[in-house]
């Protein structure tokens, strides 16, 4: 070998030295950004020795594909437990204390009390006292539905006004990708950001894929729905601030698709958009039809006939549209948020407990008789009688009106224990997605550090070999003197 060609090998490596630790000493920086690809120094054999061609970003499209959908059924399996669980606080938590359910099966043991000594004035202001519960109870548990609607409704509208921005940014480094790729280039922190992109916008709204010319990256809602080709594409969404039980939430639309809104307790939705619509628009509207129709089976079960005409007796209601009539067997909706107890039977109020026994729109103790009881006994008796409910409540549609409330209960543990177990089977899912992936394109510190290691051996290599070239030229210089 010339001296020439060893001060050419020398150059080279100390250059190649130079690259390799500068890719190194980014790696190790970004060892804490879960964002950050490692990069890899990749050397070819060139007339002077090995030098550095390009610069190499680990990944690994596969995996990137399925931890984007992980990423997506874990978000909108975690979006719908939340209001789930949300919604079994409104009962009170593990126990269900709060639930009408409960305060049913109170009344009902106490008014049999009642109809047993029906000459207790204090049995009739408990029984009056646990209606009061359990309409308190049905308007309570309506009136936080409706507001839980209204926050998914504000959360929806955060997430479209996200996702628009991350669709935006997606633009700009997609399209940094695509110049640099057209260059003869790779633009490899364009590439950490557009991935970085993606897995922010999957955990709003299902996404696939489809990598075209110039490594352009198309994206496509779980549905097909089109959400970015070339430029993105508009989410819009109208918020509504305040819900009753007769108002519907407005659709999101994607390029004018709407969105649609998952199914089940294991949800189909991809993304917390679809669970958001979900529990405003399905889920919270079937339990608010549940208390709707215990309401109407209540005011039923206590009214009184008075020649033929059936008229309000214990239960009342107060704000329900003129028409709706209880006698046919069909949700009212938000009958649960105006039921209330007659004032007549509420002492407070100026009502006389005793009229539950007597009668409220007529004296059905004519003869004022102490032991009376024929009233009462009907309304104990109709605790046990089967009624009709509507289908639209999604539980059995015949039942006594306690069992029907029982139900209701089961309905909401059995959706919500669907969900919690979907829920840690999806993210035990993303969590091995996760690992399998930062395993490809993670860096590993003890990696980096045993390069830099071998990278400081080929530069004391490299600076032996030009001591050495430097040695002989000098010994040249002074024979040739």
């Amino acid at each position: 070998m010339s001296l020439s060609a060893a001060m050419k090998t020398a150059q080279s490596s100390f250059s190649n030295v130079g690259l390799q630790s500068a890719v190194a000493s980014k790696n190790i920086a970004n060892a804490s950004n879960p964002a950050y690809a490692r990069r890899a120094a990749i050397l070819a054999t060139a007339t002077s020795g090995a030098t550095v061609v390009e610069t190499q970003r680990a990944q690994n499209e596969a995996l990137l594909k399925q931890n984007l959908l992980s990423i997506s059924k874990a978000s909108g399996q975690d979006t719908l437990l939340a209001g789930l669980t949300q919604m079994k606080m409104m009962l009170g938590g593990e126990d269900y204390e709060l639930a009408p359910s409960t305060y049913l099966a109170k009344l009902r043991d106490n008014l049999q009390t009642f109809a047993d000594k029906p000459n207790e004035v204090s049995l009739a202001e408990t029984v009056v006292s646990d209606a009061i519960d359990v309409a308190n109870s049905l308007n309570s548990t309506s009136l936080s539905l409706q507001k839980m609607r209204a926050e998914a409704d504000a959360d929806i509208n955060t997430g479209v006004v996200e996702l628009n921005r991350l669709l935006k940014e997606f633009r700009a480094y997609n399209d940094k990708v695509k110049q640099s790729t057209a260059a003869g280039a790779v633009d490899n922190d364009a590439l950490d950001q557009r991935d970085k992109l993606l897995t922010e916008i999957s955990s709003i709204v299902g996404v696939t894929t489809v990598t075209r010319t110039n490594n352009d990256l198309a994206l496509y809602t779980s549905d097909g729905t089109v959400l970015f080709e070339t430029v993105e594409r508009s989410v819009t969404f109208a918020p509504t601030t305040t819900y009753t039980a007769t108002v519907d939430g407005n659709q999101v639309l994607i390029d004018g698709v709407p969105v649609q809104a998952g199914a089940g307790g294991n949800t189909s939705a991809r993304g917390s958009l679809a669970a958001l619509l979900q529990l405003r628009d399905h889920t919270a509207p079937t339990f608010q039809a549940q208390l709707d129709e215990i309401s109407r089976g209540l005011i039923n079960m206590f009214s009184e006939d008075v020649a033929g005409t059936s008229l309000d007796g214990l239960f009342m209601r107060n704000g329900v549209a003129v028409g709706d009539d209880l006698g046919v067997d069909a949700v009212v909706p938000g009958l649960a948020t105006v039921i209330k107890v007659n004032p007549a039977v509420i002492t407070s109020q100026g009502g006389n407990a005793m009229l539950l026994r007597d009668g409220i729109n007529a004296t059905f103790n004519i003869d004022d008789n102490a032991s009376f009881s024929e009233l009462l006994n009907s309304y104990a008796t109709a605790f046990e009688t089967p009624v009709t409910f509507d289908p639209a409540a999604a539980i059995d549609t015949d039942g006594t009106i306690l069992a029907f409330s029982t139900g209701s209960v089961g309905w909401l543990e059995e959706i919500r224990s669907a969900a919690s177990t979907a829920g840690d089977d999806k993210n035990a899912l993303l969590a091995r997605t996760q690992e399998a992936l930062q395993n490809v394109t993670a860096v590993s510190l003890d990696e980096e550090l045993a390069l830099l290691l071998d990278l400081e051996q080929s530069y004391k290599a490299s600076a032996k070999l030009v001591a050495a070239v430097d040695e002989m030229i000098t010994a040249l210089l002074q024979a040739a003197g």
